[in-house]
């Protein structure tokens, strides 16, 4: 489990605030590449699930979001071999940020005990975007956690399948104090998670990890590169230390700069 005080981190890097850039692109990996899971921040009070025990469901319930318990977030990788999922964490509550491909829910259980906590405390299921290899354990993680709230952005809910809906999260909401970053192109409701205290973004696929190094996502499972090349300069622009991907190796420094440089020469 890695752990960052928030007061340190800020002292560290000297900055102050965290900026997110104009321009949106977002880039993703067609295989993924599992990893052990990780803690975030705590489930805020949302709106109620619908006991619809239904396929995807989309709902125009708002995104929740209470502050953090404490200045420490963890954060644990789920690695699955060639996805990876992540656990967010504070205080013994968690949120999971996508759940790998069918049979991952034991995995990502491991995970949550690695970090103190297990399926009482997830109360929220973030989904990156609407691939299999992100999703693919949705309603099964939604089952063992009864409580958590699930997450997705609005263009791909109606190709998630969940047994109860999905609150549709634009850019700037919040969900656990994180905020979501809209970054479309790998899928037209490709979603961010970042952490601008921490200085963490969890990219989903909008970015990949190649030699240690950002990369774009590949272009044959990449609905519109063009867009997806935009979400990148747009994720550029934040400030964050840590990387995490779906398809890769974290970078755990300097990472925002890398993803500059990336957009830089696209």
């Amino acid at each position: 489990m890695h752990v960052i005080d928030r007061r340190t981190f800020l002292a560290d890097m000297g900055r102050g605030a965290f900026a997110l850039a104009v321009v949106g692109l977002a880039a993703c990996s067609p295989a993924a590449t599992a990893s052990p899971p990780r803690s975030g921040s705590p489930p805020g009070s949302g709106p109620s699930p619908s006991d619809d025990p239904t396929a995807s469901a989309t709902t125009g319930a708002p995104p929740s979001g209470t502050p953090p318990s404490g200045d420490a977030i963890s954060w644990e990788r789920v690695n699955l071999g060639f996805v990876s999922a992540y656990i967010l964490a504070r205080g013994g509550e968690a949120t999971v940020v996508d759940t790998g491909v069918g049979g991952s829910a034991d995995d990502i259980e491991a995970a949550l005990a690695a970090v103190g906590s297990d399926w009482s405390g997830v109360g929220h299921l973030i989904l990156t975007h609407r691939h299999d290899d992100h999703v693919g354990s949705a309603t099964e993680i939604l089952e063992r956690a009864p409580d958590a709230m699930g997450y997705a952005g609005a263009e791909d809910i109606p190709a998630i399948t969940v047994p109860r809906p999905l609150n549709p999260v634009e850019d700037g909401d919040r969900v656990f104090d994180l905020q979501i970053v809209t970054a479309p192109g790998h899928t037209a409701g490709s979603i961010c998670v970042f952490d601008p205290m921490a200085g963490i973004l969890v990219a989903g696929d909008a970015l990949r990890t190649d030699g240690g190094r950002p990369a774009p996502p590949g272009a044959q499972f990449t609905d519109d590169m063009d867009e997806a090349l935009r979400s990148i300069a747009k994720l550029g622009g934040l400030t964050f230390e840590t990387l995490l991907v779906g398809h890769g190796e974290p970078i755990e420094t300097g990472a925002s700069t890398a993803v500059a440089e990336l957009a830089a020469r696209q």
